[in-house]
């Protein structure tokens, strides 16, 4: 029977939890095939979370095999973003690939989320989600320390599970301070205000989610974010 891909993705990122070789999982990722890709990614949720373990399990994996690639080369660009990492289908792809291309709903990588990638191939268009849902911001993590804990995402319970490493992520990254009628948001909010949609769309995921009360209209300021390298830190939800 040909490999189911969610379970693939799954086993992909427990290899990669447990510091167990991954290749095999790899491979199997790289010889799937097409139709059945595209059968297993069905709905928004199947994609979603096998998207979301693919990039996890990759950056994981490419960063303790060579820490250097998330050095900046000329002062901002980091390869752990632009390389070609992984296989899929028989598709080479990048973690930008899969993050702003397949998740994102081919968005641009740059542009504070706003602008469409007008040549997206073949492939994403036939694989993405249609469109970017802002809570896979708390789920994605690139090695960095301000990157939210790493889980392992099911499709039958993508939507909880994103919930809650939404609530986890905004309990420890954004504060509102009533004095001041000031929310400070993390910075990933900044980068991507156009799947929040803008300043408005963010200050009401704030609300959805309790950080700020439903009858303010607070300034927003963006935290820090924390560069380091943290590679291993893997989460329940």
């Amino acid at each position: 029977m040909p490999p189911d891909p969610l379970e693939t993705a799954e086993s992909l990122l427990f290899a990669v939890r447990r510091e167990e070789d991954p290749t095999p999982h790899l491979e199997r990722l790289a010889t799937l095939d097409p139709d059945r890709l595209d059968r297993g990614l069905a709905t928004r949720a199947a994609k979603t979370a096998f998207w979301l373990d693919v990039y996890n399990a990759v950056a994981q994996h490419a960063l303790r095999e060579d820490p250097s690639l998330f050095e900046p080369r000329f002062g901002i660009v980091r390869p752990v973003f632009r390389r070609s990492l992984v296989s899929v289908a028989g598709h080479d792809l990048s973690l930008d690939d899969v993050e702003h291309g397949l998740l994102r709903g081919s968005k641009l990588g740059w542009g504070l989320g706003y602008l469409p990638d007008p040549f997206p191939d073949a492939f994403e268009r036939r694989f993405r989600v249609s469109s970017a849902d802002p809570r896979i911001h708390f789920a994605l993590n690139c090695g960095a320390a301000s990157c939210p804990p790493i889980a392992v995402y099911a499709a039958e319970e993508v939507d909880e599970q994103l919930d809650l490493a939404t609530e986890s992520y905004l309990e420890t990254e954004a504060s509102y301070d009533a004095g001041a009628n000031l929310v400070r948001a993390p910075r990933l909010m900044l980068w991507y205000r156009g799947d929040f949609g803008g300043r408005r769309g963010i200050r009401e995921f704030l609300r959805r989610y309790d950080v700020i009360p439903e009858d303010r209209r607070p300034r927003i300021r963006y935290q820090a974010y924390d560069w380091s390298l943290d590679l291993g830190r893997f989460g329940e939800l």
